[in-house]
């Protein structure tokens, strides 16, 4: 997604986070070099945060007040996306289930 629609209209942001079952429990540098060597990850991956309770990070407290999942606003999962317009206002919420390829549709939407 990052390569097809480019980093002029396009950008995508990655916030590590190890509060679900211990799954990024290594180092920022460790997370982006194994992103890197095993994916191809060539955007930004930034310093890991948590999502959930009292010490979310404030970008994800805003992201989830503005956006919900079912029944609740708490992050399930790590690779739940969202999409945000050029204005910094959240768009939509994706399960962490859902691939990228399928939101496509609603990227390009925002991209008219």
């Amino acid at each position: 997604m990052f390569e097809a629609y480019g980093p002029d209209k396009f950008h995508v942001l990655a916030f590590p986070c190890n509060q679900f079952a211990n799954q990024e429990p290594g180092s920022q540098n460790e997370i982006k070099t194994f992103c890197e060597i095993n994916f191809g990850i060539q955007f930004p991956i930034f310093e890991k945060i948590d999502v959930n309770g009292e010490n979310a990070h404030p970008l994800y407290v805003y992201l989830r007040e503005n956006t919900r999942s079912f029944l609740s606003n708490k992050i399930k999962w790590n690779f739940t996306k969202f999409l945000v317009d050029k204005n910094g206002i959240p768009v939509k919420r994706f399960a962490p289930n859902v691939e990228p390829k399928d939101i496509a549709k609603d990227i390009e939407a925002l991209l008219v």
